[in-house]
């Protein structure tokens, strides 16, 4: 009996043990160090996809692990059929349309759009779009901000954005980044854990000046929410002159500008992928880059090379990626890829939570 008891014993010491490992194993972990970050600030996030069960069982992780206080968005009987083995205890769930404060938001949506011709009838209908509805709780400032898109386009998240809450005082142009987490095994060229990719969803063919505040603000969000010492790379298909085109004087272009108004950041272009993370590559092709061979914030020339990087290094690559995370907005606003699991929803969620610090 003792024998079986000491058998018993070891055995649930080496658990316990394995399981000290994957909890150290996860603190080092971005995904593990921004929802650390984002629980600490207490942030109020609205989901407006109350529809999807993707974004519920999301809604119902992020409020269990203390990322931020959850709002949902639509029929709570509805959702709770739908959705019968998911616990929502810890979620806040508001339908638009019995809302108290569906009359002040239409009122405040018609304040706001009446010059552009808005008439009061369009913002009372508009006011039952959970879309619409969720960025005027962010507007009033009763939420601190939204994530949207997991079964909408990205014009249905983006609109009310830009109609209601807005680009924040002195940034041109709002934009978008994904967050590229490394798989857990690692990968030998992500140094960080993590990639920035911009822009891979909003803007399509921005021009120099447009792609320079691209590359400004990603660098801004890969050190404030990322965590990272951003070291940026403006790829093209070129390094350093070694082709001739108008879309590689374009990013050229952009790199003088950039590093006209940033001129202590970390930044280097034009850059072919494997000149901006490979450090052999970088050798041969950049020697003396400070960036090249160790690229953390990937600039795309325009919407075309982007989205299909970002998705390429998602499939065959098997990063995770989080976002489109928006760039810009007054106050949070963050659309989803409508590929995403619910994991990238929680992880999009803490992001949220961190950019009120921005």
């Amino acid at each position: 009996m003792a024998d079986f008891f000491n058998k018993v014993k070891d055995k649930m010491s080496a658990v316990k043990d394995k399981l000290g490992e994957m909890i150290e194993k996860e603190e080092d972990t971005f995904l593990y160090r921004i929802k650390k970050r984002a629980s600490e600030l207490n942030k109020r996030i609205v989901l407006c996809e109350g529809e999807d069960s993707r974004v519920v069982k999301a809604a119902s992780v992020a409020a269990k692990q203390g990322v931020a206080k959850i709002v949902l968005l639509g029929n709570a009987e509805q959702i709770a059929k739908d959705n019968p083995d998911i616990d929502l205890s810890a979620v806040e769930i508001v339908d638009p349309a019995a809302s108290e404060k569906r009359a002040e938001y239409a009122a405040l949506l018609y304040q706001l759009r009446q010059a552009k011709g808005m008439t009061q009838e369009e913002a009372e209908k508009l006011s039952y779009d959970n879309t619409y509805f969720g960025v005027l709780m962010v507007k009033a400032g009763d939420a601190d901000g939204l994530v949207s898109g997991a079964c909408h386009s990205t014009a249905n998240t983006l609109r009310p954005g830009l109609q209601i809450v807005k680009a924040a005082p002195g940034v041109p142009l709002v934009s978008s980044c994904f967050f590229m987490v490394a798989p857990p095994a690692g990968n030998q060229y992500c140094e960080d854990g993590v990639f920035i990719y911009s822009d891979c969803g909003l803007n399509e063919n921005p021009n120099s000046e447009q792609l320079a505040e691209i590359a400004l603000i990603s660098a801004k969000t890969a050190e404030k929410i990322a965590g990272l010492e951003p070291r940026v790379a403006m790829l093209s298909f070129s390094t350093k002159g070694s082709a001739k085109h108008a879309d590689i004087d374009k990013v050229t272009a952009a790199y003088r500008i950039a590093k006209e108004k940033a001129p202590d950041l970390a930044l280097d272009g034009e850059l072919q992928l494997d000149s901006a993370i490979v450090p052999a590559v970088a050798k041969s092709k950049a020697p003396g880059s400070k960036v090249a061979g160790h690229a953390n914030v990937l600039i795309f020339p325009d919407l075309d090379a982007g989205n299909i990087g970002y998705k390429l290094t998602e499939r065959l690559g098997g990063f995770m990626a989080v976002g489109p995370v928006c760039q810009g907005f007054a106050k949070p606003i963050n659309d989803l890829s409508r590929g995403c699991k619910w994991e990238d929803i929680v992880a999009t969620i803490a992001i949220t939570a961190l950019q009120t610090q921005m």
